[in-house]
C-alpha cells in the first residue's frame, strides 16, 4: 500500500461537505432513476442550477413522471426522450455532471463529456461531498464480484449489535444520500459498491474497506477485465484504518498492495483456514480474530462459531464463512466488540434467492440459489453440495463459463439448461462432462420453469441437490433475479410429492 491522496480539479475543489456553497453550480443530472432523483433533489434544496436528462419518456401517471413533476416544482428542468441523451447539450455551460450508476462510459454524453474534461460524479460521490462538515458518519466500503449484499447486511447486523445507529446503503438499501443526508445522523454507515459506483466515484475515503473477492463480470459495461478490475480495487482508496482483502483471492491482495492509502491504513485477510497475525480466519468451528486484538502475536479473540451462521441444522456453506470473515473485520476495524460480532451473526437473516432451502421432495432437497448470477457466485454454490442436479442459464454478459465446469463437473448429477445462452454452458457439459445426462430446454414460456424442476427433478436421486444457480442474467427470460427465483420455488412446490 502506498499512502497518497487525489485532488479534485481547482473548479470543484471546495465542494467536500454539505456545508460547502454548492449555490449557482451547473450540474446536469444524468438519470431520473432513485439515485438521479435523489441528487437533483439534495442539489436543487442547495441552490444549484440542475437540469435532468433521461433518455426515457415517462409515461403518465408512471414513478418516473412522479419524480419529474417534482424535480420541477423544485426549479430543476427536466429533459426526457431519446434525444435528451444523445449528446452534450450544447446550450449548457456545464462545471460537473452526476450520472446514475447504470449508465456506461461510452455513453455518447458522458463519452462528450470526458472529451469536454467535464467533471463526472456518481450519486455516491456526490453523497461523500455533501456528508456534514463536522461528526460525520464513517463508511465501511464493501465490494467483490459476488457475496456483496449478504456481507454488508451481516456488517450492519453487526453493527446494530453494538448499539450502534447503523444502516446499509449504495448498492442496497438506502440510496447513500439518503443515508448522508438524514435528519436523524446514523454513527457508521455500512456501504455496498458495485463497479459501476466505484468507477465514477474519485474522493471517496473510508474508515474501513474491503474486497471480498473477484472474477470476470459486466464486462460490456467496462470493456475489459483489467477495467472492472480497476474500478473494484478503488474500494480501497483512501482507507484510514484497514483494507480487509481475500486471503485465497491473490487479486484482492494485489488491490491492496497497490492503493493510495492515508499513512497507517493496514492490510488485513481473511482467511477459512488458520489465521496469521492481522487475519481473521477460522479455528476448528472459531471464528478467530488475529488482527484486532493487542496480544494477536501470541493469540487470537472469539467472535463466534459456525453454529452462529447456520440456518437451522444446515451448517454454512464455505462462501457464507468467509463472507461473515469479512464482515467481522470492517466491524472490528471501526471498533466494535467481539460479542457484538457474535450476536450480529445470530441476529442475521439472509435475503430470498441466496441458497435458500425451498423444500425436501422425495429425499432431494431444492435450494434457490438464483442470486448467482454470474459464473464466480454459481461456483461457490455448487462448491456447497456434494451431489448436484444443476439447473443453469440465461444471459451471460460475455462471461467464460469453462473454467467453471471444467472444476464441478464431478459433482453434477445432471444438468438442465434454461434461457438465451445455455447452448454455451451446453458445449463446456460436451467437452468436459461427455456422459453427462443433459436435459437442453428452449422454453421461455410462463411455464419454462415447472418444465425445468420437473426435469430437474426426474434425474436427481434421494440425497442429491436440485440447484437453481444460473450463472447469468435473468432478463432473457424473467424481470429480474427475484422473479426467477419464485418461479422456481413455485415450481418446486407444485411437485405432486411435496411434503413428503
Amino acid at each position: 500500500m502506498r499512502s497518497g491522496s487525489s485532488v479534485p480539479s481547482d473548479r470543484l475543489q471546495g465542494l467536500t461537505h454539505g456545508g460547502a456553497d454548492w449555490s449557482g453550480l451547473r450540474v446536469l443530472v444524468a438519470g431520473l432513476g432513485i439515485s438521479g432523483f435523489a441528487a437533483a433533489d439534495a442539489l436543487a434544496e442547495r441552490g444549484a442550477r440542475v437540469v435532468l436528462v433521461d433518455g426515457q419518456t415517462p409515461a403518465a401517471g408512471s414513478e418516473l413522471a412522479q419524480r419529474a413533476t417534482i424535480l420541477q416544482v423544485l426549479d430543476v428542468e427536466v429533459r426526457t426522450g431519446p434525444q435528451a441523451t444523445a449528446a452534450l447539450p450544447a446550450d449548457l455551460d456545464l462545471d460537473v455532471i452526476v450520472t446514475s450508476p447504470g449508465w456506461r462510459p461510452d455513453q455518447p454524453l458522458l463519452a462528450a463529456a470526458a472529451a469536454a474534461g467535464i467533471p463526472v460524479w456518481g450519486e455516491v460521490e456526490l453523497a461523500w461531498r455533501m456528508r456534514p462538515a463536522e461528526g460525520a458518519a464513517p463508511w465501511l466500503t464493501l465490494t467483490g464480484t459476488n457475496g456483496k449484499t449478504t456481507t454488508v447486511q451481516m456488517l450492519a447486523s453487526i453493527l446494530r449489535a453494538a448499539g450502534l445507529r447503523a444502516t446499509s446503503a449504495g448498492n442496497v438499501g438506502t440510496p447513500m444520500l439518503e443515508a448522508v443526508l438524514h435528519p436523524e445522523p446514523y454513527d457508521v454507515i455500512a456501504v455496498e459498491l458495485s463497479s459501476f459506483q466505484l468507477h465514477w466515484s474519485e474522493s471517496i475515503s473510508p474508515l474501513a474497506s474491503a474486497c471480498l473477492n473477484i472474477a470476470p463480470d459486466h464486462i460490456d459495461w467496462h470493456g475489459s477485465f483489467e477495467e472492472y478490475w480497476r474500478a473494484k480495487a478503488k474500494v480501497y482508496a483512501r482507507t484510514e484504518v484497514a483494507c480487509i482483502y481475500n486471503v485465497a483471492d491473490d487479486e484482492t491482495r494485489r488491490m491492496v498492495e497497490e492503493a493510495e492509502v492515508v499513512e497507517g491504513a493496514r492490510a488485513i485477510g481473511f482467511t477459512l483456514g488458520i489465521p496469521s497475525v492481522s487475519m481473521v480466519g477460522l479455528v476448528e468451528d472459531v471464528l478467530a480474530d488475529r488482527a484486532f486484538v493487542a496480544e494477536r502475536a501470541t493469540s487470537a479473540a472469539e467472535m463466534g462459531t459456525l453454529a452462529d451462521l447456520s440456518q437451522g441444522d444446515v451448517p454454512p456453506p464455505p462462501h457464507v464463512v468467509a463472507n461473515a470473515l469479512a464482515a467481522a473485520a470492517l466491524a472490528r476495524a471501526y471498533g466494535v466488540p467481539t460479542g457484538a460480532v457474535r450476536d450480529g451473526l445470530r441476529a442475521f437473516v439472509p435475503e430470498p434467492h441466496r441458497v435458500a432451502e425451498v423444500a425436501t421432495v422425495g429425499g432431494v432437497r431444492f435450494v434457490d440459489d438464483s442470486k448467482a448470477t454470474n459464473p464466480h457466485a454459481a461456483a461457490a454454490s455448487l462448491a456447497a453440495f456434494p451431489s448436484v442436479v444443476w439447473i443453469a442459464g440465461g444471459l451471460l454478459k460475455g462471461a467464460d463459463v469453462d473454467e467453471l465446469v471444467a472444476a464441478h463437473a464431478a459433482r453434477l448429477r445432471g444438468v438442465v439448461l434454461i434461457g438465451a445462452d445455455r447452448a454455451r454452458i451446453g458445449e463446456s457439459l460436451a467437452r468436459h462432462a461427455p456422459d453427462l445426462p443433459v436435459v437442453d430446454l428452449s422454453d421461455t414460456d410462463t411455464g419454462a420453469m415447472d418444465r425445468a424442476v420437473a426435469a430437474a427433478a426426474g434425474l436427481a436421486q434421494p440425497g442429491d441437490v436440485v440447484l437453481l444457480a444460473p450463472a447469468a442474467a435473468s432478463m432473457d427470460m424473467f424481470a429480474n433475479y427475484g422473479a426467477r427465483g419464485d418461479a422456481f420455488a413455485d415450481a418446486v412446490r407444485r411437485l405432486p410429492t411435496t411434503g413428503e
